[in-house]
């Protein structure tokens, strides 16, 4: 009988540092195979007399822990001797809040399977029995950062006790978090103030590792930043509350440091302290870090800015795709924001595999959904939230889109539930039925008509019932691929875009101004730069969502187009307009002018932050402003990949490559590519599951000259922009015209 298993903890709340528990055992027998399963709360690392085991790091990951918390599982067959020393180290990780203070002792649970030659078997577990030690972390914390002291003496605390977590235990449906590259210093700073900086020339997420030899007990403290200042000293204000404090006490050997159970956001360090008169770049290595996903698309031009758009792009994803979609990786936050997620998903999905990524948050999504329908603003769920337009639609708009990117039915099958109740919650509330009025919203966030608001100046419940219907929308979409009966909420569908148009518009455009039933996000004061109908959010999405008749979409296209030339040339929407803009204009026959917003270099544009350096996305579309001061102190991340969302429409435009709804996962697409002279050319491609997917064109005086590779099996409905048409698979096609 197979020995059970049990959670286990410190007897001693040892917090902040990590802790170990270990056991030792003997073997007797030839080891056929041998696998081990573990887990905690908080974060964990198992060793196998002193080695590590396995090549993922921050396990087991972050879920919802009200309700679960994942397993890992290793083949350590080849691990194994005949003594033994199995050790589990934790730290906190993703269990506490801790820049709330909260001290949370973290709990284990791992179990050793071994299977004999001679065909018996036997089971290492955590119990009761097995003993607790320090740990030569002697500090961690998600936020803070950690210290290694390899001169701290090890001692026993005592035997473990037991713990009794609520969560459920379930093996892991997500992807690795791993080492993924390791990057190179490109330059050692001496700053104005005299502080030492390295510069590894890529804003990223990970940690450094050192390798260094020196006096023992000597120190290296080690801080860490996106960017410097205006006069070039080290800045972190942008990073709150979190420490992101790294601290090395070296033996007196040749030493290898880097965090264990935290990670940062960073492009610099300083070296706050340092044991050696003279800093060696070669010892240092930026390492990166995030979930284990293969890569599928990648995109070049003519345009390099544009190219240098697109890095930043793929390393914001990069940056924020470590276990589930962060919003940031650097400051007192690093939460699973699903407006941000929903926003990227489509482009996320054209760069990276990322069905098990999102399949294991969804799942989060779903067992933190209330049971009146409200899906909580961020997943895993911090506090009781309220719900709001755009980020608790993610539960809609997230699962048809990795259905239209991998065709796989169990996506919407999995989720159909929870979109009918967030449906239904939309559907019950307020005062106007078939409208979405009085809720607090995040609005338009961030844009840059709402002047000092945040929350831009498009009215909250224009921008929250238009997601209704579009939510609605996505429901029947999945119904029907299902074989549901949506003949209700077709029914709803068509009320919401009737009852949209009475209340927000008159004579085919949006009112100017409309009533005030919104408040600004956690405060009761009134959104009173919040009323406004004629805004570029509000016009692309009533073009973009279905609630306009075709008629009425050429005003208010040209309207949109009238607010952007005003503006000069220039975007002023935020999360919610701007993945939506270049798509509503390219639809409506103003290619052009989406063109000069991708190029546009003036601020609000994709450029202004490429030509201040940027390496990843910004949050702000002025974090930094022409002058080198920056936008504030408290919101101001420097990778932030909302608005690296623009993406799609790279892909999906501009090179012309579009999955559909009636064949997913790219077996049936649209080819329809727009060339621009302000590229020169363009290149797209896709690994999707029905195969290799290229766009390509380039300009040869004034001729286009176009080469489309497909799969076979795959149908793409060519449309070039002379008019022409046919249907091409399996083959390179080359065109000119």
């Amino acid at each position: 009988m197979k020995k059970t298993r049990k959670w286990i903890t410190s007897p001693v709340n040892l917090y902040p540092a990590a802790v170990t528990f270990q056991t030792c055992f003997e073997l007797d027998k030839s080891v056929k195979k041998a696998t081990l399963k573990a887990s905690a709360i908080g974060v964990y690392a198992a060793y196998i007399n002193e080695v590590r085991v396995g090549k993922n790091v921050l396990a087991p990951g972050w879920t919802t822990y009200n309700h679960r918390v994942l397993y890992q599982t290793y083949d350590v067959t080849s691990m194994l001797a005949k003594t033994n020393k199995l050790e589990i180290g934790a730290g906190q990780g993703w269990a506490g809040r801790h820049y709330d203070g909260k001290q949370v002792n973290p709990i284990v649970t791992a179990w050793l399977d071994i299977t004999f030659t001679d065909g018996t078997s036997e089971r290492i577990a955590t119990d009761t029995n097995w003993e607790v030690y320090t740990s030569k972390v002697t500090r961690t914390a998600l936020y803070h950062g950690e210290t290694i002291d390899h001169t701290a003496k090890i001692k026993l605390i005592g035997n473990a006790v037991a713990a009794k977590p609520t969560a459920k235990l379930e093996a892991q449906d997500g992807e690795d978090i791993v080492e993924v590259e390791r990057i190179a210093p490109i330059e050692l700073i001496r700053t104005p103030k005299g502080e030492v900086v390295i510069d590894f020339g890529q804003n990223m997420t990970g940690y450094v590792e050192v390798k260094i030899k020196g006096k023992r007990g000597g120190k290296i403290v080690m801080h860490h930043a996106e960017v410097l200042d205006r006069d070039g000293n080290f800045y972190t204000d942008n990073y709150r509350r979190a420490k992101n404090e790294n601290v090395y006490v070296l033996s007196g050997k040749d030493d290898v440091f880097k965090p264990i159970y935290t990670f940062q956001g960073f492009r610099y360090i300083r070296l706050t302290e340092f044991p050696l008169e003279k800093v060696d770049l070669n010892a240092f290595r930026a390492v990166v870090v995030h979930s284990n996903l293969r890569r599928t698309g990648y995109f070049t031009s003519g345009n390099e800015k544009i190219n240098q758009l697109y890095h930043n792009v793929v390393w914001g994803q990069k940056s924020n795709y470590l276990d589930l979609p962060t919003d940031c990786p650097q400051r007192d936050e690093r939460l699973g924001w699903t407006g941000d997620a929903q926003v990227f998903c489509r482009t996320g999905a054209i760069n990276y595999d990322v069905e098990k990524f999102f399949k294991k948050w969804l799942r989060d999504m779903r067992l933190e959904q209330r049971e009146d329908g409200v899906v909580n603003i961020i997943v895993p769920s911090m506090w009781k939230s309220h719900p709001s337009a755009a980020w608790s639609d993610a539960v809609c708009i997230i699962p048809w889109e990795l259905y239209l990117a991998y065709g796989n039915k169990d996506i919407l099958k999995d989720n159909f539930s929870s979109m009918k109740k967030w449906v239904d919650y939309v559907r019950g509330y307020g005062p106007e039925e078939y409208l979405w009025l009085g809720e607090i919203h995040f609005g338009d966030w961030l844009a840059m008509d709402g002047g000092e608001i945040m929350q831009g100046g498009t009215s909250h419940d224009l921008i929250a019932s238009a997601y209704f219907a579009k939510s609605t929308e996505n429901l029947i979409l999945a119904g029907e691929v299902l074989g549901e009966d949506m003949s209700e909420y077709k029914k709803l569908y068509k009320n919401i875009q009737k009852k949209f148009r009475s209340y927000f518009m008159e004579n085919g455009l949006p009112k100017d101004t409309l009533p005030k039933t919104g408040h600004l996000y956690n405060t009761s004061e009134p959104c009173m730069d919040a009323r406004k109908g004629v805004t570029q959010t509000a016009l692309t999405l009533i073009l973009r969502f279905g609630l306009c008749t075709d008629k009425e979409k050429p005003a208010l296209a040209a309207k949109l187009a009238e607010l952007i030339h005003e503006n000069g040339d220039r975007m002023s929407t935020g999360f919610v307009g701007t993945p939506h803009l270049l798509h509503a204009l390219s639809e409506n026959g103003y290619t052009d002018l989406a063109y000069t917003l991708l190029t546009q270099e003036k601020n609000p544009s994709w450029l202004f932050s490429v030509n201040h350096g940027a390496t990843t996305m910004w949050e702000h579309w002025d974090s930094l402003k022409e002058d080198g001061s920056f936008w504030s102190d408290s919101m101001n991340s420097f990778n932030h990949y909302a608005y690296g969302a623009v993406y799609d429409w790279m892909f999906g435009v501009a090179v012309g490559i579009k999955p559909t709804g009636k064949s997913p996962a790219y077996k049936e697409i649209t080819l329809e590519p727009h060339p621009s002279k302000l590229l020169g050319s363009a290149e797209a491609t896709i690994d999707s599951r029905n195969g290799f997917i290229r766009s390509y064109w380039y300009y040869k005086g004034d001729t286009v000259y176009y080469e489309f590779t497909i799969p076979e099996g795959v149908s793409a409905h060519l449309t070039l922009p002379s008019g022409y048409t046919e249907t091409l698979s399996g083959g390179t096609y080359h065109f000119a015209e």
